[in-house]
């Protein structure tokens, strides 16, 4: 008597990706960028975009518009419209951030920093404690990972080090 397999077939009309699959998130790049945010907040998708010459990734092709992506930031109601490129050549997506904001971090860097001097100056928040305890909480995990104990102490000094190293000080992400 011959048994059957049962379970799970392959489904023969499925298409398999191959190597040719369309861009992936980590086909992705940030371009950080001089943007006015109120001047963005005031001419939205008119607001005129300085377009990279040739693909920053492949360095090979010229870049096309790929819309807008809606991105939020502290001081605004409502969600900005950060323009986004797309290489053909390599399919790399590239969307705008400003240079005044660290990514994935909807507040400016200088607020940040400012917030932070103060509380570790006086002991007191300036405004918005939560916030301000996720960033000296995250601030002293960077540094210690980091730069090693020795910088406990001098976390104004960690923050710009580590700013300068191209490491967001007050990430939760190590």
């Amino acid at each position: 008597m011959e048994r059957k397999a049962v379970g799970f077939r392959k489904n023969p009309t499925a298409r398999d990706p191959g190597p040719e699959t369309g861009p992936t998130k980590s086909d992705s790049m940030i371009l950080f960028v001089d943007v006015d945010l109120k001047e963005l907040k005031l001419l939205g998708k008119k607001y005129p975009w300085q377009k990279p010459e040739i693909c920053p990734r492949c360095l090979k092709s010229h870049v096309w518009g790929h819309g807008f992506s809606d991105t939020f930031f502290d001081g605004f109601f409502n969600a900005l419209f950060m323009r986004r490129f797309r290489c053909p050549a390599c399919g790399c997506v590239m969307k705008c951030r400003p240079k005044s904001h660290f990514t994935r971090i909807q507040t400016a860097i200088d607020t940040i920093r400012s917030h932070l001097c103060g509380r570790i100056e006086t002991g007191r928040w300036p405004a918005d404690p939560d916030k301000g305890r996720h960033w000296l909480r995250a601030l002293k995990r960077q540094s210690l990972a980091w730069l090693g104990l020795s910088w406990r102490n001098r976390l104004l000094e960690a923050f710009d080090r580590l700013y300068g190293f191209g490491i967001v000080p007050v990430s939760r992400l190590l």
